[in-house]
Order: C-alpha cells, then structure tokens, then sequence
C-alpha cells in the first residue's frame, strides 16, 4: 500500500498535536503558538497535496481511484469496532481546500489578532478546529466520522464565545452549540440505525462496507415503515445532522449570530470548516441517500428532502440578506443561501454539481469574510454598512479584493468561478423530473444574491464616509447600532499579512473558473475518477445556453437594481432609513427580524421548555422532595423506634441472660479450683451424704 495512504491520518494528526502542545504554553508565547499553529497546516497542506497528486495519478492511468486503510479498534463480546481512514477524490479535493484556505486564515489571523491578549489561546483553538475538521475528511468510518464531527462542534463553540466576556458571543456560543446538537442526536440514531442494519460502520471494506452495494440493497429492501425504506429512514436521519452544521431550515438560527466569534473564525467556520462539514456528509453517504430499487428510475424521497430544503434556505436567506446591516450578517444569511445551492446541487444534480459550489463558494467566501475583517480592522471595529462609506479610495486593495469576491457570489458571468457552479446547479434543477419549483426558487434566490452584495459594496466602498457623521450625527436611523467607541483615526489599509491572503484568495476565485465550465469539466471528471477532455462543443450542451442567459440577465437586473438605489449619488446618512425601508417598512421589518424565526422559538420550542423547566422544579421542590423528606421522616421515625427498642427489649434481656450465665459460670469457676484437697472435701462430703441418705432410708 502507497505511504500516503497508510499515514492519512498524520494530516488532522498535525493539527491536533500543535493544538496540544500550544494548549499547555504560556499565554506569553505568542510567535511560538502561531509558528506551531502555520507550520503544522503547512505540513498538512503538503501531505494533502502528495495525497491529491496520487489520486490524480491513478485517475489519469484509470485505475481505480478509492484507497483505504481500516483497522480493529476494539472488541466487545466476539465481535471488533473498526476504524480507518479514505482516500478518494473527494477526500483528496477537500483536503487541498481546507488546508490551503485554513494556512491563508491562520496567517491573516496573525495580523487580525495581533492586539488580543489571548492570541496564545486564539491559535490552539484554530489548530484544534483544522485538526478536527481534517479527520472528518479521512475517515472512512462513520464513527470515526462522527467523532471528528463533535469535536468541530465543540471547537466551534469555543471560537464562536472566544470573547465570552461578552454577552452577546457567550449566549451565541450556547446557541450554536445547542442548535447543532439537535440536528446531531437525529444523526447519532441514524448511525446507530445503520449499524443495526448493516452490521459495520466502515464505508468501504471490500465489499462489506454500509455505502457499497450489498448492504445498501439490504438497507433498500427493507422497509422502515409504510412506503419509506429503510435506506430512506437512515438517511434521513442523517440528513438532519448535515442541516444543522451547514444550517439549513430550520436549524439556521445559531450562524448568523456566530459572526460574535473574531472575523477569521467566521470565515473559517463560513468557508472551509464547520458548515462545509454538512455537505460533504451528504455528498460521502450520497449512495445511501440516492439508493433505490432498481425499477424506481425516479428521485429518491431523501434526495428530494435534500433538494427541497436546499431551495427554500436558498431563497429564505437570501430574502433575509436584503435588509441586514451588520457587514458580517450580510455575508452569514449569504453563506446560508449558499448552502443551500449546495443542498440543491446535491439533490437534483449529483456530488459533483454541489461540491463545485462548495470549493468556489470555500474561496469566494473566505475571501469575502477576511475582506470585511479587514475593513472591520481599517475603522476600528465598527461592522455596521451605514458607518461607514467611500472606503474605495482609502482600502483600494481590500476593496479591489472584495469587488473580486462579490463578483463571484452574485454569479457575474464568464470570468468568476461562481457563475460556472451556481450555473450548473442552475441547470440541473431546470431539468430535474419531479418540479420546476426549486429552479424558480434558486434563479430568485440569484437575483437577490446580486442586489444585497451591490447594496452591501455601495454602503461600504462607494459614496461619501458616513463616519464621522454617523458618530456625530443626531438623526442616525432609530436602529443603528449603538457605539461608544468613536474612530479615532481615518480607516487605513490593513497590514501586508492581511491583504496578501486576500490576493491570493481573489486569484483562486477567478482561476477555479477555469476547472468547471462544459468545455473543460475537469472537477467533475477528477470526482467521478476519470479524466476530462477540452471540448470547446460543451457549452452547446442542451439546455445551457438558455439558462446561461437567463441566470446572467438575473445578475444583471440584480446589480443594476441595486446600483440604482444604493449608488453613491447621494448620502444615506442624511435619510433616518435604508430607501427599502422608505418604500416597505413592514416588509423591511419582517427581512431584518429574519422572518420572525428566532421570535417564533422564543414563542414556542424555548418558552415550552423554559415551561416544562419551571414544571419539573416545582415538581421537584413541591411533590417529589415533599415525597422524600417523609418517606426520609418516616425511615427516621422507624429507625429511632427499632433503637429504642434494641436499647430497652432486646439488649436488656441479652444482657439479664448474659449477667445470669456470667454469674453461674462463677460459682462453677469456684467449684474448679485445681486444688486437690477441695475435690478430696467435696468427695468426702458426698460420701457422708450418700451414708446418711442410705442410712435414713433403711
């Protein structure tokens, strides 16, 4: 077996390690914890690419291009839980995303956190996140899977509260703690279900394992219940994890308030880590999802669940994304639209129509988080669009960087690698059998993508600055967000250890273009294990130009109309509301609160259990501890009475007994002296008596 294989697992391994040993450093050891953090993700990175280069090599012999390496862990009764680890090309295009794009956000977080006091802390943490995000990627075991998965929520929870001294990230920390676990506990009985069923964890095992043929027809022709297989069921359950880590409706509540975490872990966590982690369980457990009898030609029921759900949260956020003020909001309601492309693409188009999206929207992404990191950095904190205004000239490399990002996102044609994957999802949901609806839905979910990032841009880099008047200014809108920190210095670029990953990153999202469109469908031809051929008769594919048009009339419309409204004509400052608002407060109002989502769990899920709580306590202090004390009353009661009886009845009559046998043990004592001369007087008195008797009695 090739090296790389077998040591697989030194790419999460790394990490770990360098999360470990900077866990026990003193917080004084900063260039230590961030040197530990930047060189273990670059060994990562390049064991990842010597895995993705033997991947790429057996692909261009065709040869098969799935390798792995299980092992027994442990035994129970007489049978052994197995672990191991995968590599395929999924695997392999997923460790190339991860590690690049994690190395740019833990360098950028060099100069990002270089003024936080727990910057020590700040890096184990990173280091703990990569590392645990990595193993999911390798396992080839859903436990092992599974493990990894906790972790990434528990690291998650950790980087989300990192400034827990702060209430707000505290409370967003539990949330999206407790949120994910919901989805999780559906995913835990799914695995257990499937283990029930298929008797092994392991993915592949020659054969045995629960994602290859003889155990999913097992899985299809069983049945979980009236018109749904057992497969179906499993699946779904399964799904219900990978919709709370990459928050699809209605488990989408705790991402937009992770942006309370620093920026580079919102991009981590946004771009290459915790919510991609979703939809690469869809697209490794895709066998299962998409199982069926072999005379079913039509969707499965999981895969129209993934796909229903990937286009509403699609549309759903995007809608919510128009009225949100907070520059990291904006881009977290976006990452949730995306997501549910990738849902979308996964369900109506394959693994390789939703994992293009998912490694150009890793880029774009990223790009775009670190990009309002920086911008956050140049005006001193401040994070709300209507602060700030005309930061184009002053952060011309940010927002040169930005525009690239933004471009991507909204889906600009040809020249950004965004266009060609949301396109493709585009497409394949125009020709998918069941309904028409999720294309409705994703080409307006594009629309509105266009109009709320040109808003976004106008506010932020077009126009004059609003800063200085939005700090002085007596008519700011009723709803913006309270400060007391004023600027006390012009917004400046950010340092080179910032921008150069912007760069980079802005690079890598026009070049991905290049590896997706119909004339060069490499990515999709490296997922499938075989090789992509130039084919310049691919864009007249059936079907493609129509909607190439439509999508980029879509995009068009988008920033025109958003450009219309949001130019930087005239000063918003001088209004007290976003025009939107001007034209449709109540509208706006319902955009801005998220629909009433959060205020409907309020309402409902949270005040019945905040109901059930104060229920269970009363019970507890009233009835049950009520219960308790007498029966604790009664024990005592019963006890003192036995005492009481122990002390009088019975140990005084043991010790009457005791006494007499005492007593007559003492005169039989006397009796046996040892002397000779008392035994010779007590048998001559015995004679004398016997005489007399004897005597007397004649």
């Amino acid at each position: 077996m090739i090296w790389i294989v077998r040591n697989l697992w030194l790419i999460p391994a790394l990490p770990l390690l360098a999360a470990a040993i900077t866990a026990i450093a003193r917080q004084r050891y900063r260039v230590f914890a961030a040197v530990m953090a930047i060189g273990s993700l670059t060994i990562s990175l390049l064991l990842s690419l010597a895995a993705f280069a033997h991947v790429e090599g057996l692909v261009s012999h065709n040869l098969a291009s799935r390798e792995f390496f299980n092992f027994h862990w442990f035994e129970f009764g007489t049978e052994w839980v197995s672990l191991g680890w995968l590599l395929d090309p999924l695997t392999a295009v997923m460790l190339m995303m991860v590690t690049f794009i994690g190395l740019l956000i833990f360098i950028y977080s060099v100069g990002y956190m270089a003024h936080d006091e727990n910057f020590t802390r700040f890096f184990c943490f990173l280091s703990l996140f990569a590392g645990a995000m990595l193993g999911v990627l390798i396992a080839n075991s859903l436990l092992l899977l599974f493990t990894c998965w906790e972790l990434v929520g528990l690291t998650s929870y950790l980087l989300i509260g990192f400034w827990y001294q702060k209430p707000s990230a505290a409370a967003a920390a539990k949330k999206a703690f407790i949120t994910t676990r919901i989805g999780d506990l559906a995913f835990f009985l799914g695995m257990v279900w499937l283990y029930s069923q298929a008797g092994t964890l392991l993915f592949y095992d020659n054969g045995a394992g629960c994602m290859e043929q003889s155990t999913l027809l097992r899985l299809v022709a069983g049945s979980a219940g009236p018109g749904m297989a057992i497969s179906t069921g499993i699946a779904l359950l399964i799904f219900c994890g990978a919709a709370g880590k990459s928050g699809q409706l209605p488990l989408h509540v705790w991402l937009p308030d992770a942006m309370e975490g620093p920026t580079p872990v919102s991009a981590l966590i946004h771009a290459a880590t915790m919510v991609a982690a979703g939809v690469f369980l869809v697209a490794r457990v895709y066998p299962l999802m998409s199982a069926h009898l072999a005379n079913v030609l039509d969707a499965t029921t999981a895969l129209r669940v993934v796909t229903w759900v990937g286009a509403c949260t699609a549309i759903f956020a995007a809608a919510v994304a128009v009225a949100q003020n907070d520059i990291k909001r904006i881009l977290a309601y976006s990452t949730i639209s995306q997501l549910g492309y990738m849902m979308l693409g996964l369900g109506v188009g394959g693994v390789a129509v939703g994992m293009f999206h998912l490694i150009t929207h890793a880029f774009f992404k990223a790009l775009l988080f670190l990009g309002a990191g920086s911008v956050i950095h140049g005006c001193d904190g401040e994070q709300d669009i209507r602060r700030m205004g005309g930061l184009g000239k002053l952060m011309a490399v940010t927002f040169a960087t930005y525009a690239v990002g933004m471009l991507a996102l909204s889906g600009f044609p040809l020249f950004f690698s965004g266009f060609w994957s949301k396109d493709e999802i585009l497409h394949a949901a125009s020709l998918w059998s069941v309904s028409r609806i999720p294309f409705y839905l994703a080409i307006t979910g594009s629309l509105l993508t266009a109009f709320y990032m040109t808003r976004q841009v106008c506010y932020v880099f077009f126009g004059k600055s609003r800063i200085s008047a939005a700090a002085d200014s007596s008519i700011a809108p009723p709803n913006l967000i309270s400060s007391t920190d004023h600027h006390q210095s012009e917004p400046h670029e950010s340092p080179a250890v910032m921008t150069v990953p912007l760069i980079t990153l802005a690079v890598g999202t026009v070049l991905l273009a290049l590896i997706g469109t119909p004339a060069w469908p490499w990515f999709h031809a490296f997922l499938a294990g075989t090789t992509a051929t130039l084919n310049p008769s691919g864009f007249l594919e059936a079907g493609f130009l129509p909607i190439v048009l439509a999508s980029s009339l879509v995009v068009f419309l988008g920033l025109g109309v958003g450009w219309r409204i949001y130019s930087g004509k005239s000063n918003p400052i001088e209004h007290t509301l976003d025009p939107l608002e001007q034209a449709q407060p109540q509208v706006f109002r319902w955009l801005q609160e998220g629909f009433y989502v959060d205020a409907l769990y309020k309402a409902t899920i949270i005040r019945w259990n905040t109901w059930i709580a104060a229920a269970s306590d009363w019970l507890e202090k009233t009835i049950w501890s009520g219960a308790v004390s007498g029966i604790s009353f009664g024990v005592v009661a019963i006890s003192k009475l036995d005492s009481q009886i122990d002390s009088s009845v019975v140990n005084r009559g043991f010790d009457q007994g005791c006494n007499d046998v005492i007593r007559g043990g003492g005169v039989l004592s006397r009796m046996q002296s040892g002397l000779t001369q008392h035994y010779l007087r007590l048998a001559a008195g015995a004679v004398a008596m016997l005489i007399i008797f004897l005597l007397w009695g004649s």
